[in-house]
């Protein structure tokens, strides 16, 4: 096993690596609770949700320990799970089986792209600067979406939004939640975000806002609502509509920016890059992609490789056997689920907030200093939780990059696929209802 996982290369051991397993596992436990929540509102049983969580992330995280050997944590993305739920099915309309369907269409396109070692190419015609503006955007986006959950802000008439009643008991509870897992974060905590959770659903138990479990342990809730919806020909056939196509786009573009920026971040603090490549890279994206697949057929939304693995590497894990035991700990967490089941959305909106501030810490990288770039990277972030839509937010600044590159005289500068997706984007437009 040693040899397999190289601990001597990466100057690791057995017992440093479970405490890294372990150590993730906690950090990303909180999707286990927040996922079947999120997806949950756009009318997916949430108990099927749950089950295809636990068992997407027991597969993706198996994978990419065992077959690419990264100590790294695969789950549904906290962005595109929102975007599923409050950008697609929502704000546009679509049922969640076709989004679901979409998920899949996506997943297959990120597969096939990792087989064929393309995706180099489409990552390098999308401008750095968009690339960043994406993450930060969804960022503000999921941090909206949780501030509305927790009752924080609330639609108005005449400035259509403002502050909520701070006074109700599920308020109070989100911004117990709020206040004691930054208070834990910032301290350095492993886990904090999960451990939030936890002692605030604990509170509201004792304070009577939140139902007692009727069990500890129960039955692993059934798939069978969300197994395989996706294959349904009828919902094929209306993913693949024009509607439907700019979501699938959003799907595989973001999934692919976010595994890629991840890998690259989680293999640089674990001192795994030689002479600037990522070893095995080929082999953790088509793990990830792989995962959104089954993910997709079980039922849950994309998938993505977590920044939370990096409380793993600080705890010294360095080898795909951290993957390994993270999983063990997710394949027993699948018989917990009574428990986990009565954490309100409440209590999981502090965690949307929180990954949405971290996530928002990408338009740092943004050149402001050129209103070339400024103007559209803007727009991408500020249109996304004002239009309530990712998918809107990345098409404006899709469509502005190209024009203020060009006002700048500097159109030769901008990737000839930049054009595509310009014209693209203004028949998304021009056909969208």
């Amino acid at each position: 096993m040693a040899q397999y996982f190289q601990f001597n290369e990466r100057q690791t051991n057995f017992k440093q690596e479970t405490i890294a397993g372990m150590t993730t596992f906690l950090a990303l436990a909180y999707i286990l609770v927040v996922n079947p929540a999120v997806l949950g509102e756009a009318g997916m049983d949430k108990g099927a949700v749950f089950t295809a969580t636990a068992l997407t992330i027991l597969f993706g995280t198996l994978m990419i320990g065992l077959y690419a050997n990264y100590p790294i944590g695969i789950a549904p993305s906290m962005g595109l799970n929102a975007f599923f739920t409050y950008g697609v099915v929502q704000s546009l309309g679509v049922e969640w089986q076709v989004a679901l369907t979409g998920v899949f269409i996506a997943a297959i396109l990120f597969m096939i792209l990792s087989l064929l070692k393309i995706r180099e190419k489409i990552i390098n015609a999308i401008p750095q600067d968009l690339k960043h503006a994406v993450a930060g955007g969804i960022g503000f986006f999921i941090a909206f979406i949780g501030l509305k959950n927790a009752g924080l802000v609330t639609s108005s008439q005449s400035t259509f939004v403002q502050l909520g009643n701070l006074t109700t008991p599920t308020t109070l509870l989100a911004i117990f939640a709020f206040i004691i897992t930054i208070i834990m974060l910032v301290m350095g905590w492993r886990g904090a975000i999960f451990y939030g959770i936890i002692l605030a659903t604990i509170t509201g138990v004792l304070l009577g806002v939140i139902d007692k479990p009727n069990q500890i342990i129960g039955k692993v809730p059934s798939l069978e609502p969300t197994f395989l919806v996706a294959l349904q020909p009828e919902n094929l056939a209306q993913a693949l509509s024009p509607q439907v196509l700019p979501v699938i786009f959003t799907f595989l573009f973001v999934a692919f920016f976010d595994t890629a920026g991840t890998l690259i971040a989680i293999a640089s603090q674990a001192g795994l890059i030689r002479n600037n490549e990522v070893p095995n890279a080929g082999r953790a994206l088509l793990s990830d992609s792989t995962a959104s697949t089954v993910g997709a057929l079980l039922g849950t939304s994309t998938t993505a490789s977590m920044i939370e693995s990096s409380a793993g590497i600080g705890a010294g894990g360095r080898t795909g056997f951290t993957s390994v035991v993270m999983s063990a700990f997710f394949a027993l967490a699948i018989f917990f689920e009574p428990v986990l089941s009565i954490v309100p959305t409440s209590v999981t909106a502090p965690a949307l907030i929180i990954v949405g501030a971290m996530m928002a810490t990408e338009v740092k990288q943004i050149d402001w200093d050129r209103l070339d770039v400024a103007i559209p990277a803007f727009i991408t972030i500020i249109m996304m939780p004002l239009t309530f839509s990712v998918a809107t937010g990345i098409a404006l600044g899709f469509i502005l990059y190209p024009i203020t590159f060009l006002s700048a005289k500097r159109g030769k500068d901008i990737h000839p696929m930049m054009y595509v997706l310009f014209v693209l984007f203004i028949v998304y437009f021009w056909v969208s209802p």
